[in-house]
């Protein structure tokens, strides 16, 4: 059996949309192939081997502090791609090294172990850097990071993008077109369903993933202000949660909530009205809200605030599934929040349409069957 080594700081048991998906994504190829990942330390799993449907975890003692501070992320993405790197080129022989782009720079470490054994080296980009990191960084660490980024991106032999419009970005970095493969997110459609929620009678508008910096979050909150017999729930955690939460101090229809284990996400995810999905302006191809697929294999219409010509934009047109305004405009964000709690949408027919699109377009099994797929033709089996 070939042996696949994968590098990405999270994992399961990691609430992120990113580190579910690879969960998914591993656990899928462990009949076909030896899987080990290279994890980071993560709430509720300390450093150490474990093994989990027939997967071989090697998770490292790297720092778990909180990401609400540049320095405290600096820190846990250093000390991961350090100590991944060191035992990395430690593990028995892959026949092929794969990773995610988180942190940005963990390709680096997957690329050095993919060369020092001579396998082939596969990159899937969720986020794409320095892009989605712009006006978060200043000028001499946004070109650092892109110098960094671009030294596996365009040596690596497959380059997984997420989106059309990403592949397109992937191209005008100077990623060779004839290594980019491009395969959708997906999402496990039996373990996210509908739930039959009471809400009371309350309008429910909720954000549920990370709360960071390309988010639109800051246009959601000047929204609050203006629709206040509209509850507001922000659930999840990130960069900017203690910021968001100050600035939210004096807004009463406003909540923030942790994350949800994974048993009740359907449950969470089902309790709102309508879902919100921002993106912050310019960051259509570099950045794609994975929890969408979330949101609508629970059933539940979303409401996007984002460019036009965004992956999240277009798929919610596509399936005919919510609401799409301009990003940077809580004028507007206000005024589709009002029509949709007034009743001008069927939100329920909404939310049935986006959960039969992404049965019929984006299933686990369609998406694991494509990396399959990919895996087989750059190992030449």
């Amino acid at each position: 059996m070939k042996r696949l080594l994968v590098l990405n700081q999270y994992y399961w048991p990691g609430p992120e949309a990113t580190a579910q998906l690879l969960t998914e994504l591993c656990e899928g190829l462990a009949h076909a192939y030896d899987v080990t990942v290279v994890a980071g330390t993560t709430r509720g799993a300390g450093p150490g081997r474990q093994e989990r449907k027939g997967v071989e975890i090697l998770r490292v003692p790297s720092t778990a502090f909180s990401r609400s501070r540049l320095a405290t992320r600096a820190a846990n993405y250093l000390s991961y791609v350090l100590l991944a790197t060191l035992r990395g080129l430690t593990v028995r022989r892959p026949d092929v090294v794969l990773c995610q782009t988180d942190p940005p720079f963990a390709g680096d470490a997957a690329y050095l172990v993919a060369r020092r054994f001579g396998v082939p080296f596969v990159v899937i980009v969720q986020d794409l850097y320095p892009e989605s990191a712009r006006g978060k960084l200043d000028p001499a660490l946004l070109q650092a990071l892109e110098s960094a980024v671009d030294a596996y991106l365009r040596p690596a032999d497959r380059v997984v993008a997420i989106s059309e419009p990403m592949r397109r970005r992937l191209e005008a970095r100077g990623v060779d077109a004839a290594r980019i493969s491009v395969i959708p997110g997906w999402v496990d459609t039996e373990a996210i369903h509908p739930v039959d929620v009471d809400r009371d009678g309350r309008f429910v508008v909720m954000h549920s993933g990370n709360v960071g910096h390309a988010q639109e979050l800051d246009t959601l909150l000047q929204a609050a202000r203006e629709v206040g017999d509209v509850e507001f729930e922000i659930v999840g955690n990130g960069a900017r949660r203690d910021e968001l939460e100050r600035h939210a101090a004096a807004l009463p229809n406003v909540s923030f909530h942790a994350y949800r284990p994974r048993s009740e996400l359907s449950a969470s995810l089902s309790s709102a009205s309508l879902h919100f999905v921002g993106l912050a302006p310019g960051l259509a191809g570099s950045v794609v809200p994975s929890r969408l697929y979330g949101v609508l294999a629970a059933g539940r219409p979303v409401l996007v605030a984002a460019d036009e010509e965004s992956e999240a934009a277009e798929l919610v047109h596509e399936a005919g599934a919510g609401i799409v305004v301009p990003p940077g405009r809580p004028d507007a964000l206000a005024e589709a929040i009002r029509a949709a709690r007034d009743g001008d949408y069927d939100l329920d027919e909404m939310g049935r349409r986006g959960r039969d699109f992404v049965v019929s377009r984006h299933g686990r099994d369609a998406g694991i069957a494509a990396y399959r797929n990919l895996l087989e033709q750059v190992l030449g089996t």
